[in-house]
């Protein structure tokens, strides 16, 4: 099977959409080698290059001409001969010719129509239009989790025939044994205190740093924060940190190793989320053997599975007291953890591998 992709997230994007694309076709390329994959797009990068180091993936530009994306990459898939056009980002190309082929668009969110005032009205008007455009086009959608699925029925009006649901995996980072010479090389690098609870993730109202902190107060538990402090609301939490005098450390420019090491290193993660698509973190986390504390909402019931510990993520007081609850019982944060790391095997390469090229296969 020879399977065309719009490549730009695997080229362009450092985390997200990027991440999920580059551990599609590093996992898809390694459980089903005998397939052409086609990374399509106007312009490669070193973000691309080890998924690009793989026998069996290939780099073609998308053909010259104004709005290339939208008008000629997918009649360059077709006359590539692809079997396949999968869009990894909730788009798809407007413009095909006569050729057959099959069209695949993953959707990760609908966070712009449940969250309308985290986004410009002409952003979630352009959003809207593209989504909806491409989940009419395609002969078949992948919602990343049920709760994608769930949206994309409600808000783009699709039959639920139409969707496929496929999880996410994670970077192979977080799979792997440290050292403790490893482990302490970060915990130095870092200064690290001998004991935290860590969160990772964009610093932005929807991710709810702000309820941590106020969690903390009186709670000498040090917090270490992996996100960019470049935002508004960045000012709202060093007022409440500042005002309660709460240990906490911001970290920038770690690498995937680097923070497979801080997971491990946390005694709880905690990631108190009002909603996400999926919620990778919280699976970084479990693979890693760390107890998650995360959301009662949304996705990330699915990520977490039935051993992380939830909260009401408005509610300050029960975030405190499941802190509180794990940070105080070793046993029960070592219980846990060995069973979120169980839980977590059902997002593994293979599975996820397997899965996708299920949907592929079923569409002739």
């Amino acid at each position: 099977m020879k399977i065309a992709y719009d490549a730009k997230r695997i080229f362009s994007s450092v985390s997200g959409l990027g991440n999920y694309s580059r551990d599609l076709l590093r996992v898809l390329s390694k459980v089903f080698p005998e397939n052409q994959y086609i990374l399509i797009s106007k312009k490669s990068s070193e973000k691309g290059k080890a998924i690009l180091e793989l026998p069996n993936v290939s780099h073609v530009k998308t053909s010259k001409g104004t709005l290339s994306r939208q008008f000629k990459m997918g009649i360059d898939a077709q006359n590539l001969g692809a079997d396949i056009f999968h869009g990894l980002s909730g788009e798809l190309p407007l413009k095909w010719n006569k050729k057959p082929i099959k069209k695949i668009v993953t959707i990760h969110d609908l966070i712009f129509e449940r969250f309308p005032e985290y986004y410009s009205w002409i952003d979630r008007k352009i959003h809207f239009w593209k989504f909806k455009k491409a989940a009419v086009s395609a002969d078949k959608i992948i919602a990343i989790s049920e709760q994608t699925k769930q949206d994309i029925i409600h808000y783009l009006k699709v039959t639920e025939s139409k969707i496929e649901v496929v999880y996410q995996g994670c970077h192979a980072s977080f799979k792997e044994k440290q050292s403790e010479e490893i482990l302490n090389q970060i915990k130095a690098k870092f200064q690290l205190p001998e004991k935290f609870i860590l969160n990772v993730g964009t610093i932005e109202p929807r991710k709810n740093l702000l309820n941590i902190v106020k969690a903390l107060k009186d709670s000498k538990i040090p917090l270490v924060v992996v996100g960019s402090k470049k935002s508004k609301y960045f000012k709202l939490i060093e007022k409440e940190i500042q005002k309660n005098k709460i240990e906490v450390q911001f970290l920038t420019g770690v690498s995937m190793e680097e923070l497979a090491g801080l997971y491990k290193l946390a005694e709880i993660f905690i990631y108190p989320s009002f909603f996400e698509g999926f919620g990778i973190p919280v699976i970084e986390a479990l693979y890693s053997g760390t107890v998650v504390i995360t959301s009662n909402k949304s996705c990330l019931p699915e990520a977490g599975g039935p051993d992380s510990v939830y909260i009401n993520p408005e509610n300050v007081a029960d975030i405190k007291s499941k802190i509180n609850f794990l940070w105080n019982n070793e046993p029960e944060r070592k219980r846990r953890a060995e069973k979120g790391l169980e839980f977590v095997q059902k997002f593994n390469d293979e599975v996820i591998a397997k899965d996708m090229m299920k949907v592929y296969e079923n569409l002739f």
